[in-house]
């Protein structure tokens, strides 16, 4: 998609983001107004917005606001994402709503799983079902990769607690070697280790206290590794010196993939 009019001298082109930024939004938002219609703007993955640029979006955003021009932006992130628009603009917690999506109950999970089957013709045994969700902890794509792999194992309608069985095993080593193992290769060996100690207490959260008895080291000197894997989006903080893992199941990635704690 491209655009092939040349920009209009005067209009945010002074090279100042924020400036710049709230008159591009602005002059959209009034196109939009004339011609009857809205703008939305779907960002994903926003919590990986630089502080900076992140706070120019939000001026920029504020402003259409005050002018009630109909502009509004639906962004997705992981748990951290409202402290980082607080820490790029004081005023964001006022300006936007922040729903928490957290993973899906049993029975949420069981329609995600089961009605899909139905469609086509097939049907779970209740406790396949239960045992897809006591694995997945109802983690939306987690569940996607069960119930694939499920479909693909079983040789007939009902789909059996052996056949959910199986499809763990090859669910977790995809996982193993895409999802789980993009988000190691980002970390540094500190931070592995870091996210080593936390599986060796469990799911989790866990106090910071705690890892750093774990890793023998003093909790400000861990400080850093922490708000590093916090900004990588491996880890975040339910609560003032809480650390938790953002997706569930990476504390046994870390247990088979790094299977001690050593000096190395």
């Amino acid at each position: 998609m491209g655009f092939d009019y040349e920009p209009e001298p005067g209009l945010a082109d002074n090279g100042d983001l924020e400036n710049d930024l709230q008159d591009l939004l602005e002059a959209v938002a009034l196109a939009a107004q004339a011609g009857g219609t809205s703008l939305v703007m779907f960002i994903d993955e926003l919590q990986y917005v630089e502080e900076e640029q992140l706070a120019s979006l939000i001026t920029a955003l504020h402003r259409t606001s005050q002018r009630a021009l109909p502009l509004t932006l639906v962004g997705a992130g992981l748990p951290q994402l409202p402290g980082r628009m607080g820490n790029a603009k004081s005023y964001a917690e006022r300006l936007f709503d922040f729903p928490f999506l957290g993973p899906l109950n049993e029975a949420q999970s069981r329609d995600a799983i089961l009605n899909p089957a139905k469609a086509e013709g097939a049907i779970f045994e209740d406790v396949a079902l239960r045992e897809i969700f006591r694995q997945t902890k109802g983690y939306p794509y987690f569940l996607q990769e069960w119930g694939k792999h499920a479909w693909d194992c079983a040789k007939q309608s009902p789909i059996t607690l052996a056949d959910v069985v199986d499809a763990g095993k090859l669910a977790t080593a995809a996982l193993d070697e895409s999802f789980f193992r993009v988000r190691f290769d980002r970390m540094t060996p500190l931070e592995k280790k870091y996210l080593r100690a936390m599986a060796e207490l469990g799911e989790g959260p866990h106090r910071s206290g705690d890892i750093a008895t774990v890793m023998s080291r003093e909790v400000r000197s861990l400080a850093p590794t922490r708000g590093k894997l916090i900004n990588k989006g491996m880890v975040w903080s339910p609560s003032h010196g809480d650390t938790a893992f953002t997706v569930p199941l990476f504390d046994q990635f870390m247990k088979r993939i790094v299977p001690e704690l050593s000096d190395g």
